[in-house]
């Protein structure tokens, strides 16, 4: 679970989980296209491919080959983890 906090612990990486959360299965050009045009932010390639590895290693992306493309998909069942562990109080009225 160390894993997860480490991985959202970057805002990088989590922009990357809201760009999946829009649309899965997108290629790493599609999502350093997305960071640039939705969020100011050019890292390098080799950046973003960096990213998707952490977030890989953590659980809370997947990745598949399709040919030469490799297609990474959105993972929630780390986040649902989280919610369990602390699930929302319900405020008194």
């Amino acid at each position: 679970m160390s894993d997860v906090y480490k991985a959202l612990a970057d805002e990088t990486r989590r922009l990357l989980l809201d760009e999946l959360m829009q649309r899965d299965e997108q290629t790493l050009f599609e999502l350093c296209t997305k960071l640039a045009m939705h969020h100011d932010l050019t890292p390098t390639r080799q950046a973003v491919s960096q990213h998707l590895d952490v977030l890989e290693a953590a659980g809370l992306v997947r990745t598949e080959r399709r040919g030469r493309y490799k297609l990474h998909t959105i993972n929630t069942a780390p986040l649902a983890q989280i919610a369990e562990r602390w699930p929302m109080r319900r405020t008194r009225t």
